[in-house]
């Protein structure tokens, strides 16, 4: 019992969790604390390329085994599913119309890309390994939730965008192409690639994305301060709850695939993540008329926080159990 408080306190007390809880209580008390313009863009470019390059190298180095495609397949079943599950329990516990419904359970099939990096980074600061392909697990989970988001709209007869131009957005997405790129570059360049320019996507990775998640937690802080009228008790409760049942699906199917513990708690981290970057973006094409004051809000304000603050040490704890 005492090595798993330490544990936990020890990731609790995580240089990149304190830098988002120090930017979360600066914007919730209104200072006046800002990054530079451009700075966040910037820190999230290096971020995902690191990652990516990083994944495929370890990828290409390990071999393309039956587990790697079976765990990518899985996770994509995962976002397919969590959407639905996140709507039902939508309809059970608020009062949101089928249309906002719709759009908020899309933002919990998919990922949020930040925290599978912090998660990563946690995995590296505890010295345990994960295997490198999940990088592409995540890539694969972006798109699935979407799409099962629309399909619950569609029956309610709410979609107005065209599929064809929704899925050329979502497949154009910045984020998406930088991971994957990053990735197949990896995989093609190997050990040696990775060797040439482990100097500038290793040892500088931690500080980056401490500096990274400060900003987050301004962003979210203040997303919180300017829609918390959309902010209901059951609303509140949906996005403490859906991540832990998110969390604990990846971690059952993880488990039974026999990935590394640190796989499990990566899978774990991915099904529990609500997007606020491609979802969003879709969302507003394909649902123009649900709020985004109320998706946003759930994703970055309330499911992002708890995630970073306090769900990824419970989390890892219980993946390495």
């Amino acid at each position: 019992m005492e090595a798993t408080l330490a544990m936990l306190s020890a990731n609790l007390l995580a240089p990149t969790i304190l830098f988002f809880i120090l930017g979360l209580v600066a914007a919730i008390s209104r200072s006046d604390l800002s990054m530079p313009e451009g700075a966040a863009k910037i820190m999230s470019i290096y971020l995902l390329f690191a990652i990516g390059f990083k994944g495929g190298a370890n990828l290409i180095s390990n071999g393309i085994t039956a587990e790697t495609l079976l765990t990518i397949a899985a996770g994509a079943a995962l976002s397919a599913l969590i959407p639905f599950i996140a709507f039902f329990l939508l309809k059970l516990m608020t009062k949101l119309d089928d249309l906002n419904a719709a759009a908020v359970a899309g933002h919990y099939g998919s990922i949020s890309i930040v925290t599978f990096v912090t998660a990563t980074s946690l995995l590296e600061l505890n010295g345990v390994k994960f295997e490198g392909y999940m990088v592409a697990v995540a890539a694969v989970m972006e798109v699935p939730a979407i799409l099962s988001a629309l399909w619950i709209a569609g029956s309610k007869g709410n979609v107005a965008q065209s599929k064809k131009k929704l899925v050329r957005d979502i497949i154009g997405n910045g984020s998406i192409v930088l991971l994957v790129g990053s990735f197949a570059i990896g995989m093609i360049t190997g050990e040696s690639g990775l060797q040439q320019i482990d100097p500038f996507i290793v040892v500088p990775f931690t500080g980056i994305l401490c500096l990274f998640l400060l900003d987050m937690g301004l962003s979210a802080g203040r997303s919180i301060m300017e829609n918390r009228q959309y902010l209901t008790a059951g609303l509140f409760a949906f996005g403490i709850i859906m991540p832990i049942i998110g969390a604990v699906l990846g971690y059952g199917v993880g488990s039974l695939i026999g990935i590394s513990a640190g796989g499990v708690f990566l899978l774990m981290v991915l099904s529990a993540s609500a997007s606020y970057i491609a979802v969003p973006a879709a969302m507003k094409i394909a649902l123009p008329d649900a709020k985004s004051g109320i998706y946003l809000t759930m994703s970055l304000g309330v499911t992002f926080p708890f995630n970073i603050a306090i769900g990824l040490p419970l989390y890892l704890w219980l993946a390495t159990l």
